[in-house]
């Protein structure tokens, strides 16, 4: 373990993670209209918690997700913490738990079938969070429904907004073969 502490697999597990949280800060300053909600944190999380030894694999992709929200409502003037929070936060925390569920299985099958689950799963929870939330949806089945689909008039269809941030989620594949590569390298150089 300690020598994993050390070693580039780590280094490159926490680049990573860090790559994605500021990525999803910096794209909203850069270039907030182009795919609104591509992120690769769901990826970080997910990929952190699949690599990450111990209880770094489970505290740095929260930690990564409570910073990059700190900073995105400190950007648009809104209260550092949010009731928003309460959506979001369960949907990354079972993405760390499908990860930690992982780890020990071989294989880019897995991985992807995890991030589609913990994707559709904060999809989901963060618009019945919008739906239950907000006044403007009805608090019918037909309202949520209108959550999970087109969302409120003047904004994007939300199911735009799944499309996209799935996108960014399915990064977690490149994030494996990174790491798995970096993996394989340490494992040669300890045998050579």
């Amino acid at each position: 373990m300690n020598r994993f502490l050390a070693s580039p697999a780590l280094l490159t597990a926490f680049t990573l993670l860090l790559l994605g949280t500021f990525f999803r800060v910096l794209r909203v300053e850069v270039a907030p209209e182009v795919l609104p909600n591509f992120s690769p944190l769901m990826a970080s999380a997910l990929c952190g918690a699949l690599f990450l030894p111990g209880w770094i694999g489970l505290a740095v992709p929260v930690v990564a997700l409570l910073v990059s929200d700190l900073l995105l409502n400190l950007h648009y003037g809104a209260p550092l913490l949010s009731a928003q929070l309460l959506w979001t936060l369960p949907g990354y925390l079972v993405a760390v738990a499908i990860g930690w569920s992982l780890r020990g299985r071989t294989g880019l099958i897995p991985v992807l079938g995890g991030t589609l689950a913990a994707s559709v799963f904060f999809y989901v929870v963060t618009n019945t969070g919008s739906w239950s939330g907000l006044t403007a949806y009805p608090q019918t089945f037909a309202g949520w429904v209108q959550a999970l689909t087109v969302g409120l008039p003047g904004y994007p269809p939300t199911w735009t907004f799944f499309r996209n941030s799935l996108a960014g989620d399915l990064l977690s594949a490149a994030f494996f073969v990174v790491m798995e590569q970096a993996l394989t390298q340490r494992k040669a150089r300890v045998i050579a």
